[in-house]
């Protein structure tokens, strides 16, 4: 009690708050564009809750590695050398959450440039049930995790801190992700955008395991580029329907 007094009363505590859950929203943005594509692929009367219970189950696990965030602050360490380069368990898990994206955003990237009209129906249906959602959403939750806590260990030493900032992110998100995988569901040319993202964000992750780091800005200033793009696409073809 007396350390959340302490925190309250102190205007650093405050700003390192702020700071803290404004990087783990940013950082947040990956994990946001991957929650959007998968719960389409989850039965429409059962995708709200395929989102929320997944963003419930990733909240706690990571609260959890927060309580071991010493540890994970380890994992950077070199654990083995292959070919002259150390590879740490975060640069594993990085590899491993890059492959996986690499291997998500392609599959379905695929079946909706197939040609073939069958798959194409294929690919139009929800065939994801909520619990591989579930286990999906929690697992590359915890890819994108590592750096997160990471970053929150690297800004404060405070705990309840890093507790609030990454329930303030996860329940932003939570809020967030709806809408999103709506318009992303409406707006096919969307949802390529949104494949396309998580192939370039699985690719810096295997980039970033491999020991190539590229600065999230440059990724996150990509990303908002192609969107406003998209954003003007929409407005003209809106604008030539109503021309017609």
């Amino acid at each position: 009690m007396d350390t959340l007094e302490r925190l309250v009363a102190d205007p650093s505590a405050w700003a390192a708050l702020a700071t803290l859950v404004a990087m783990e929203v940013v950082l947040g943005v990956d994990n946001l564009v991957f929650i959007a594509i998968l719960a389409n692929r989850v039965d429409a009367s059962r995708r709200a809750l395929a989102r929320t219970l997944g963003l419930a189950l990733a909240l706690v696990f990571r609260l959890v590695l927060l309580a071991f965030a010493a540890e994970i602050v380890r994992l950077t360490q070199p654990l083995a050398t292959v070919f002259g380069h150390a590879f740490s368990v975060r640069d594993l898990l990085l590899l491993a959450g890059g492959l996986f994206l690499v291997w998500k955003a392609t599959g379905e990237i695929h079946e909706r440039v197939d040609p073939d009209a069958e798959g194409e129906a294929e690919a139009a249906a929800p065939r994801l049930g909520v619990a591989a959602a579930l286990i999906q959403i929690v697992l590359i939750d915890i890819v994108f995790s590592v750096d997160s806590i990471i970053t929150a260990v690297g800004m404060t030493n405070e705990f309840p801190i890093m507790v609030v900032a990454v329930t303030v992110a996860v329940v932003l998100t939570m809020v967030a992700s709806g809408p999103l995988g709506d318009f992303v569901h409406r707006n096919p040319t969307v949802l390529m955008l949104a494949l396309s993202f998580l192939l370039m964000i699985g690719m810096t992750l295997i980039a970033d395991g491999f020991g190539f780091h590229i600065e999230r800005g440059y990724i996150y200033a990509a990303m908002f580029f192609s969107a406003l793009v998209e954003t003007l696409n929409t407005l003209a073809r809106r604008k030539q329907r109503k021309a017609r």
